[in-house]
């Protein structure tokens, strides 16, 4: 009979401390924190994942589900970052996710098959600016002068030596290859350390703008017969525009190439976090227009252009239901 009561008063017990634990707490263990890799606080990737945090935050809340987004290296810091498990998603250059999926030789030790894709963004213009003191004016120009060529692991690194390497240059062409972050070469020169320097960003990016305002500086164009050879050789780049009034100075066109921004995640990231944090950026796309000026022209039907990667069961998901291809 004491053995009855007693399991009688266990069960009660169990019941009480269970009703005693608030709702909140039960939806807690449940939520899920999600990080994005965001590259550098300067440039477009930031508030972009900022953006999307904000977006999850409005319309995700009651699945649990909390993204945070972290300043990290460039694109392919952030393609490695996937690699290790170190990150869910992470915002990168499409040339640098086809190179660390397929495994590009002197980039990637071996190939980051579990970096997957989940949209692509918007496009991301080789931007080469010059002191007009420098006298460059043509990327044949850069030879023998001080050119800042991004940091070390991103993806303006690589366009750099791709660009040079469509004019017969090399690094090694050049007076010295600074490797900085986007704001030291713009320090650099504003002070006139540097006379030239790479920037693979959205348009309008307040580091350029900046620098503009504080010192004479030109767009240096990317474009004819040498233009059309990297392209030949690295089709992933697009002829675009930096347009006239874009920064202080640029009172005319210029010509250049773009890669595009994506957002990848985690192969093994749950896909229906991939599927709802999609749909909700998708479904409010003014809040993540608010963001950039450069976001003004993301659409979902332009979510896989220039997707070079397999994507995300999730992100398969949404754009099948979608119809789009």
């Amino acid at each position: 009979m004491k053995r009855k009561r007693l399991i009688i008063w266990s069960v009660v017990l169990v019941l009480a401390v269970a009703l005693a634990i608030p709702t909140g707490t039960l939806n807690a263990a449940k939520r899920r924190y999600v990080s994005i890799a965001a590259g550098w606080v300067t440039g477009a990737y930031f508030p972009m994942a900022g953006a999307i945090s904000r977006i999850a935050w409005k319309h995700l809340k009651e699945d649990g589900i909390k993204v945070t987004a972290e300043s990290s290296g460039a694109s392919v810091a952030n393609a490695k970052l996937i690699g290790a498990g170190d990150t869910d998603f992470a915002i990168l250059q499409n040339d640098i996710a086809s190179y660390a999926y397929h495994g590009k030789e002197g980039m990637f030790d071996e190939p980051i098959t579990n970096l997957l894709g989940v949209c692509t963004l918007f496009p991301e213009h080789v931007q080469l600016i010059a002191r007009k003191d420098s006298n460059i004016k043509t990327v044949a120009d850069l030879k023998g002068k001080k050119v800042a060529i991004g940091p070390v692991g991103s993806g303006t690194t690589e366009n750099a030596k791709q660009i040079l390497e469509a004019w017969g240059l090399d690094v090694k062409d050049l007076a010295r290859a600074e490797q900085l972050t986007a704001s030291q070469s713009a320090d650099y020169i504003k002070d006139g350390r540097l006379d030239a320097a790479f920037f693979t960003v959205a348009l309008g990016a307040a580091v350029i703008m900046d620098t503009s305002l504080i010192v004479d500086m030109d767009i240096v164009p990317i474009s004819g017969a040498n233009a059309d050879k990297l392209i030949k050789s690295y089709p992933f780049y697009a002829k675009q525009m930096v347009p006239a009034g874009t920064y202080k100075g640029n009172d005319a066109d210029v010509a250049t190439v773009s890669v595009m921004a994506m957002l990848s995640a985690r192969a093994d990231l749950e896909a229906d976090i991939v599927y709802k944090i999609l749909s909700a950026v998708y479904s409010d796309l003014e809040q993540l227009k608010k963001a950039h000026a450069k976001f003004k022209d993301i659409e979902m039907e332009k979510g896989l252009i220039g997707m070079g990667i397999p994507l995300h069961p999730g992100a398969e998901k949404y754009f099948k239901e979608k119809g789009i291809k």
